[in-house]
């Protein structure tokens, strides 16, 4: 059972995973002789368009071109004409089934290799995997209309499409696929009055799939929740200054700043219920997927003109966002992430973001365990509440993300596979477990009487949650393994083994 994993692990050292005594309640004030010299975050790719900074966070520096000039007005125009629904409310070419028979007929073959203006490599790069994932998908849409089961993709992208996708993408550093923050959801907003700022009454879409609200709404609650990150970026890099100067205070003060923006982020991601339901997901969902562990894809698919060799890429996915990989670094769940296959998946994904959101991320995560964030935290007991507090809010995010998926999702088709590719029933579960876990083995360091009251209650009520929640998600997870038979249909043979291998724990 998951609950005896937790009782074994409680039972090791904090910093360590070898198994001692059981832990001992913390001190208050311990002595802040911590002190590790500096290592400012210095940004490789400082002209990206994905630059991660303070004011901006994981947004763009700049919002996105929304159009394109004048010499792709082909692509431009094939773009408007594609949704399920245009926008002046007639069918487009996915709902006729006429996109690929147009993308074959009309779409000139550009040449991307002399385009160097960054605003428009990712504005290309972005239209590019549109026009790639709809033309792969579009067979597959058409039978789930049907039937509900999918069938084949086009299994060649033409290259007319691969090879100045494949120009763009490396001139970005991208793969050449359809990612989360460079093509469907970051790099695809617009402000509607451009004076005014981010929120999601201000936004609008520039490229979709199906043109239903259901699809704005899906999109552009991400973006809202992303618009709070430069305050996340912002408390991360306090923190860790610090904690490496053994700044109590100080550090204190930048874990309430990180608690409350994720606070923020999480009320925003509640708003995803109203703004786009649950019954209207599964009508665009199909374009998102992608080429790997997808029944569609058998063999992944050959970009004519680039490569022989079929590429496999896992599809869009909101687990590409790094505002959640942002605390695992920082707070040290990344380094106590099981060791299993469920887990590689999990690094597999931190391939499929901005070049800069990935050295941002690896410089946390690196900087943290040097540092130590977790030990410096739990040497006091205010310190580890509020540690404890933004593992709490880790959790919240994970656990949202889960109910959104079996509501969204589960509920409403058999499909065994998630858009990015990983088992749709244990691999959400599999980070959830991993914090509840480092939840009830810090929340058991903390010495309570040493809290103000107000962190006593808030430290007992986590507390409580996380056991609740971890007994429901062992339950959760039998009985949908067992109802869908742990279906594996287009699962790489390691993503097998850990779904498996999760079930057979819990």
């Amino acid at each position: 059972m998951l609950r005896t994993r937790l009782a074994a692990q409680a039972i090791r050292p904090l910093s360590r995973g070898v198994a001692t005594s059981a832990p001992r309640a913390l001190a208050t004030h311990a002595p802040d002789t911590h002190v590790v010299k500096a290592k400012a975050w210095a940004n490789p790719f400082p002209g990206d368009t994905f630059s991660v900074g303070p004011k901006n966070g994981f947004l763009p520096t700049k919002d996105p071109l929304e159009t394109l000039p004048q010499e792709y007005e082909a692509m431009e125009t094939l773009l408007e004409d594609m949704r399920l629904q245009k926008k002046d409310g007639s069918p487009g070419l996915l709902a006729t089934g006429d996109f690929g028979a147009a993308v074959e007929r009309d779409l000139p073959e550009y040449d991307v290799s002399k385009v160097n203006d960054g605003e428009l490599l990712s504005a290309l790069y972005r239209d590019l995997t549109f026009v790639a994932s709809a033309y792969l998908l579009e067979p597959c849409d058409i039978q789930y209309r049907k039937d509900k089961t999918y069938g084949l993709g086009r299994q060649v992208l033409p290259r007319n499409i691969a090879v100045p996708l494949n120009q763009a993408a490396e001139k970005i550093g991208q793969r050449p696929f359809m990612e989360y923050a460079l093509s469907y959801a970051l790099y695809n907003y617009k402000r509607i009055d451009k004076s005014k700022g981010l929120d999601y009454d201000n936004l609008d879409l520039i490229r979709a799939f199906s043109g239903y609200p259901d699809e704005y709404g899906f999109i552009l609650v991400h973006v809202a929740m992303v618009r709070h990150s430069g305050d996340l970026t912002s408390a991360t890099l306090r923190a860790l200054d610090a904690a490496a100067e053994g700044n109590r205070p100080g550090f204190i003060k930048a874990m309430q700043d990180l608690l409350a923006t994720y606070q923020q982020i999480n009320n925003v991601m509640e708003t995803m219920w109203g703004r786009s339901k649950p019954e209207g997901y599964l009508s665009y969902r199909t374009f998102i997927m992608g080429t790997k562990n997808q029944p569609m894809f058998p063999n992944g698919v050959v970009y004519e003109g680039v490569s022989d060799q079929p590429f496999k890429m896992r599809g869009e996915s909101g687990a590409n966002d790094s505002m959640v990989p942002l605390g695992d670094n920082l707070l040290e769940i990344t380094s106590k992430m099981p060791a299993n296959p469920l887990t590689e998946v999990l690094r597999d994904f931190r391939t499929y973001r901005p070049r800069n959101h990935q050295e941002f991320l690896t410089y946390v995560q690196q900087r943290a365990s040097a540092i130590g964030i977790r030990e410096f935290a739990l040497q006091d007991a205010t310190s580890a509440a509020m540690y404890l507090a933004n593992l709490d809010q880790i959790r919240a995010f994970r656990h949202r993300h889960w109910a959104f998926t079996k509501e969204y999702i589960i509920k409403r088709t058999a499909h065994p596979v998630a858009t990015g590719g990983s088992p749709i029933v244990t691999w959400l579960p599999n980070q959830l477990d991993a914090v509840l876990q480092q939840m009830i083995v810090t929340e058991a360091c903390i010495d309570r009487s040493a809290l103000q009251p107000q962190h006593r209650v808030m430290v007992e009520e986590i507390s409580q949650r996380a056991e609740a929640q971890q007994r429901v998600l062992v339950r959760e997870v039998a009985k949908l393994s067992v109802e869908r038979g742990q279906q594996s249909v287009g699962v790489d043979a390691v993503e097998r083994a850990g779904a498996a291998s999760y079930a057979a724990t819990a």
